[in-house]
């Protein structure tokens, strides 16, 4: 192991921050992620304190060849925050600072920072800036607990942004990383960089939207907008029969929707075995504006009403009692084209109420979400503007999550995932046409073959990929970041 090399005692004296190692009390929770198939067995886990120890932290695994994974948060299921006999550079315990600049109006956010935070500083000042759904980025019914997407208060910054980020304020300023303004990122060979329109351009365009591939990101500084005190939101309720209705009114809505709103829907299957159909609403106004606007939903009658108007920052807490911790986790983004089709809903909500109701040891339940958030703004933009593979297509998610973990329980989440896929949008759930949210998907990162890996992320960014090849060369030529769609540098 590499903490029993020489040079260990040199790199642990020059540490600023803690060092944990498998003999270390902290050592498990140290590894601990959100999904237990996320969870890998490190040889050191660097909590760095300052950007010198990101640093050596990357010059002991470069010097060690150990394989380098970087957490923020630790909340992708497919385990690209932890590394197998590896180093793990983790940012969440000490560079989590948040601060305000309210004459330029951004926020700079330390690269292990929560959402919370920024969320809650920002609102003080009676602004905020694009983050995820919720601030540990789930987004479903506040009843249903087995849909969370992340857990508990604990999803860092980096990973939404780096892969692109959209939330319940994309309809008004787009992509988080169309809010990014400004990076520190430290590279491959040590440097500590400053990447924006004006200094070292191409690095800041590859990290929006090229995921972890470039760096270290230690800060990031985001812009700001008013954002009112107050929203309406929340969930509905609705029993089985329902869903044709709500397809319809969805179908009326979707093309006229306008930037202040957003409906999440899903079709899962709650814990006594029984499907049911949740609404997630969002308006950013008042109540009084906000049932205006989405009277067709309320007018088909949810059994259960749980919108209100509350602190805009409440409205990303919603999830997080909710969220359960230490299940195994697998998470598909599909991006059907056009509204979306009641027979196909239907027919993906009854195999997931059948899996579900299914004896299994490993006790899988499967929710199919859809995420209406308008995205005009983030089609505006040509798809060469960031790294990230732009579209206006809303997304589908397909969580599934099983209580064993295994091998055998992903192979098995993979291939009830994939068959759901197929029923939402055909053969197409794997090329570019079909593919969904890229943070969503875990079969570009960390659980098939590097040659899969590869042929993924050709998919993921298109044809932004040949420039992002030229990029990597530069900073990254020997891949030393490659845990998250990896990018073969140009030969």
């Amino acid at each position: 192991m590499a903490v029993q090399t020489p040079h260990f005692t040199t790199f642990e004296n020059a540490f600023g921050g803690d060092l944990v190692t498998p003999t270390h009390p902290q050592y498990e929770s140290a590894i601990a992620r959100w999904a237990l198939n996320a969870q890998r067995r490190a040889s050191i886990v660097a909590f760095v304190k300052h950007e010198a120890d990101v640093v050596l932290a990357i010059k002991f695994a470069r010097d060690n060849a150990l394989p380098i994974a970087v957490r923020g948060g630790g909340h992708n299921s497919a385990g690209t925050s932890s590394s197998e006999n590896g180093l793990v550079i983790d940012l969440s315990r000490y560079i989590t600072a948040v601060r305000v600049d309210q004459e330029k109006k951004v926020i700079h956010v330390g690269g292990g920072a929560l959402w919370r935070d920024v969320d809650h500083e920002a609102i003080k000042f009676g602004m905020a800036t694009v983050g995820g759904t919720v601030n540990h980025v789930s987004v479903w019914s506040p009843m249903l607990h087995v849909n969370s997407l992340k857990v508990g208060p604990q999803t860092g910054v980096g990973g939404l942004i780096l892969g692109g980020g959209f939330g319940f304020l994309t309809g008004e300023h787009g992509l988080t990383i169309d809010n990014l303004v400004q990076a520190t990122v430290i590279t491959a060979d040590g440097s500590i960089l400053t990447a924006d329109d004006n200094e070292n351009p191409d690095l800041f365009w590859a990290i929006r939207g090229g995921g972890s591939n470039f760096g270290v990101v230690t800060e990031f500084v985001l812009k700001l907008h008013p954002q009112r005190r107050t929203v309406f939101a929340g969930s509905l309720i609705f029993a089985p029969h329902c869903l044709e209705q709500i397809v319809s009114a969805t179908t009326e809505w979707w093309p006229k929707a306008g930037e202040k709103e957003a409906v999440f829907h899903v079709s899962t299957v709650l814990p006594d075995g029984n499907p049911a159909l949740a609404l997630m609403l969002f308006y950013n106004g008042s109540e009084s504006e906000g049932r205006t606007n989405f009277k067709a939903f309320f007018d088909i009658g949810p059994i259960m009403d749980m919108m209100r108007e509350m602190p805009y920052e409440e409205v990303n807490t919603l999830q997080n009692v909710h969220s359960v911790p230490g299940r195994g986790r697998f998470m598909k983004g599909v991006a059907p084209r056009g509204p979306p089709h009641y027979t196909s809903i239907a027919r993906a909500q009854a195999l997931a109420t059948e899996i579900t109701k299914s004896p299994t040891p490993e006790e899988f339940r499967i929710s199919v979400g859809f995420e209406y958030v308008p995205m005009g703004k983030v089609a505006s933009l040509p798809r060469s503007a960031t790294a990230y593979r732009r579209g206006a297509t809303p997304n589908v998610l397909i969580m599934t999550m099983w209580v064993n973990d295994g091998k055998d329980s992903i192979d098995k989440a993979r291939e009830y995932s994939n068959t759901i896929a197929e029923i939402l949008v055909g053969k197409q759930a794997d090329k570019e046409q079909g593919l969904g949210y890229a943070n969503y998907d875990p079969d570009g990162a960390g659980l098939d073959t590097p040659e899969v890996r590869v042929e993924k992320s050709k998919v993921v960014f298109a044809e932004n990929y040949p420039r992002l090849q030229e990029i990597k060369k530069r900073y990254d030529p020997k891949s030393i970041f490659n845990k998250w769609f990896p990018i073969t540098p140009a030969s």
